[in-house]
This record gives C-alpha cells, structure tokens and sequence, in this order.
C-alpha cells in the first residue's frame, strides 16, 4: 500500500481550511456548495409535496425508499468503473442527468399534472443516478486535493458544505413552499446543477496512470469485496453505517410528519426543524476540520452514535418548537461527527487501487440500506405513529454505538501498522500489538 507521510504530530498550513489551497478543491467546494442548496431545496419541498398530495407516512417511506434503493445494487459497480475510468467525465455526466430530473420534476410541479407515482419514478432516476455518482465522487477527492495529507481535511470540508446547504436549503424551500409551492424548489435545483458541472470542467486534473483493465468487471468487483469485507477495521465500519442507516438516519424521512401532526406546524416548522439540524450538522463538521489529525475518530464515532440515539429518543417526545430544534440541532451535531468520522476512516486506510471499489461499498452501506430503512420507519409509523417509530430508531442507535465501541481495541490491531507507515503513530517493537492508548487511538 502506498501511502505518502501524514504525520499526526504535525497540521498542514492553511489551518481548518487547508484542502482550499487547492485549486481543484476550491473550484469543486464553490460549485457543489451552490449545487446542494438546490438539493436540500428539493429534499425538503419533495417530502412535503407527497404528504400534501397523500397524507400518508407510509407513502413518504416509499418515495425515500425509491430515490434510494438502486443504491444498493449498482454502487458497488460505480466503484469498479472509478477505479478504471475518468472520475471527472463521469462526474459530469452524473450531474447532469441529475438536472434533467430536477427540472421534469419542476415542470411536472408547475403544470400541476405531478402525481405520486410519477414522484417514485422519478425518485428511481434519481436513485440510479446518484448510485454512480456517490462511489465516483468520494474516490475523486484524492485527485483533487492531491496530497494524502489534506485528505481528511477535505472530508470535513465536504461535509461541513453539506451540512451548510442542509441548514440554508431546507429553511428557503419552507419560505418558498409557503408563498408560491414547490415547483420552484424543483426548478432552482435544476438550475443550480450549472454551477457544480461548470466547476468540474474548470479543473486541471493530472492524467492517472493507465489501470489495466483486462479483467471483467465482476472479478475486479470481487477482489474489492474480499478486500473491503475481509480487512476488519473497514468491515466493521461498513457494517456499523449499514445499521445506523437502517435504524437511526430514517429519522429524518418522518419529519414532515413530525412537524405537521406532532408540533401542528406548516411548511415553515418543518424548514425551520430541518435547518436546526443543518445548524448542529455544521458545527460538527467545524470541530472535524478543526481536527489536527485522525487519532481517536472510531472512538468518537462510536460515542456520537450513541448520543445521536439518546438525542433522538427525546426529539421524539418534543412537543414545542423551541424545545425541538435544540434537540434537532444536537442530533444533527452527532450524525455528523460520526459519519464524517467513519467516511475519513475508510478513505485514509484503504489501498490508492482499491479505492473507488471500496467507496462503492461504502456508498452501498451508506446510501444503499437507507432506503430499508425509511420503507420500513414509514410502515411503522403508519402504524403505531411517528414518536414510538423515531424513539425505537433511537434506542437501536445507542445499542450500536456501545457494539462497535467493545470491537475498538481488536481493530486498534489491524491499523496501527498502517498508522506506523503513513507516519501517523512511531513504530514499537511489538509491530503495534500493544499499544498503549494515549499514544494510539483508532
């Protein structure tokens, strides 16, 4: 495996925002920042689209369930594809099939033809879509931000990026659904897709060695299965986002509901709910970037997703406004730190040709069971309501957390010698057998 020094001992100049120096970099953060305001827009403005239209939880699981499921079986696919063909071009073709469905989805909206099937339809492209797109782009930011060293600095950014149009997309889309509907959500996202793909054809990407490719395509995706689900530390982080996605994340499928039958809200409490999280979601990703190393992101994880639980269990029982958007904003906080953890995890560990691969998996763990996870939170809900459903989610989450926890010192084992090599953690004599914790925490 080869891997350039990270030294953990040491920061990179450029402080919290060092991935920035780079102009790749820079020139993807400003053009996916504009582009995922307009996502959130249409997140938000969907899931209140099809409960004005329907009324049903159930339904709002579907919907979930269809922009999401396709996830499952192609990512892994995506991944061998970005580990034998231009990230970038492709890239840009995924972005831009993203724009031709947001705007069908806002010119369905404004002719007022738009039905709920049509929703789950075009949720399914959407879906497909983003199954090449997610794998692509994790494996891309070492291209862009050229050194291993800035690498997990630049997860943060994303994800700090993220949380930031997760706080300002979902407030606008509850402004906007109020005073003119959700066409324009729909019709400002298509839009905002310009910005992201002008950005990605701006960028001077250095040519990548040619990567023989005569194998077919399913041996290569079996030589990255054996090794993302045969090397323990990356094993036990997929599965830890693959239960957490199933039980916890659905949470958030549930709260147009939430802001509309349990705090008697419209539009607007639900933007506001959205955004409380968004607001939490960002001051995690601060005190990520903030982070001058990697030592200690599995424990953190483990114990933000224990806390994302016990925030949910409480969010559920909320009944006022004020008291739940301090609780959506903690919840946001922790969701945050322990995905963005597990994300920088797995990209500073994995093998340079292996990466695209395992990012599939990842994605398939992320994204992929999602999607089981809102079906099955709205069927509950549907049945024994939304408060019961989010607190089970909650208490499944905490349970989670505890398990990956017990598993950290066995795991310790399996990447103190990849730490030694990249500089992170000084050799011992024992090859990192026995590590004494305030020197090396996973």
């Amino acid at each position: 495996m080869s891997v350039a020094n990270t030294s953990g001992d040491k920061q990179s100049p450029g402080g919290p925002f060092r991935a920035l120096r780079h102009r790749n970099y820079r020139l993807f953060f400003t053009g996916q920042s504009v582009s995922l305001i307009g996502t959130w827009m249409q997140r938000t403005a969907l899931g209140w689209l099809v409960l004005r239209l329907t009324g049903s939880e159930l339904l709002l699981g579907v919907v979930a369930f269809a922009n999401q499921i396709l996830t499952f079986p192609f990512s892994p696919v995506a991944g061998v594809l970005a580990d034998r063909h231009d990230r970038r071009r492709m890239l840009v073709l995924t972005q831009g099939m993203a724009m031709v469905q947001a705007l069908l989805l806002a010119a369905l909206t404004l002719a007022n033809w738009i039905t709920v099937w049509q929703i789950v339809m075009l949720s399914l492209l959407l879906g497909m879509v983003s199954a090449f797109d997610i794998p692509i782009r994790q494996a891309f930011n070492m291209e862009m931000v050229e050194s291993r060293e800035d690498l997990a600095n630049a997860v943060a950014m994303n994800s700090f990026m993220f949380n930031g149009a997760r706080l300002m997309g979902p407030l606008v889309a509850g402004l906007l659904i109020a005073a003119v509907g959700e066409g324009p959500c729909f019709l400002l996202n298509g839009v905002s897709f310009l910005g992201v793909i002008a950005s990605l054809m701006a960028m001077r990407i250095a040519r990548r060695p040619p990567t023989p490719h005569q194998a077919h395509v399913l041996h290569h995706l079996r030589e990255g299965a054996r090794y993302a689900f045969g090397f323990a530390p990356i094993r036990e982080i997929l599965l830890l986002l693959a239960v957490v996605n199933l039980v916890g994340i659905p949470y958030s499928v549930l709260m147009p509901a939430f802001a509309k039958k349990v705090l008697l809200g419209g539009p607007a409490t639900f933007g506001i709910l959205m955004a409380g999280s968004g607001v939490g979601a960002v001051m995690g990703a601060a005190y990520l970037a903030r982070r001058k190393n990697i030592l200690g992101l599995a424990r953190l994880a483990a114990v933000n997703i224990s806390v994302f639980g016990l925030g949910l269990v409480a969010l559920s029982w909320s009944r006022t406004l004020w008291l739940a958007v301090p609780l959506a904003m903690l919840v946001g906080f922790c969701m945050m730190v322990s995905l963005a953890s597990c994300n920088t995890l797995v990209q500073t560990i994995v093998e340079d040709d292996k990466r695209g691969r395992v990012m599939g998996f990842y994605a398939m763990s992320f994204m992929g069971i999602a999607p089981f996870g809102a079906l099955l939170a709205g069927g509950i809900a549907d049945v024994v309501g939304v408060p019961w459903t989010v607190t089970v989610g909650g208490i499944a989450s905490v349970l989670t957390g505890a398990v990956f926890a017990s598993r950290l010192p066995a795991l310790r084992k399996h990447v103190h010698p990849i730490y030694v090599k990249m500089g992170i953690v000084p050799a011992d004599n024992d090859a990192g057998l026995t590590v004494p914790p305030q020197e090396f925490r996973m």
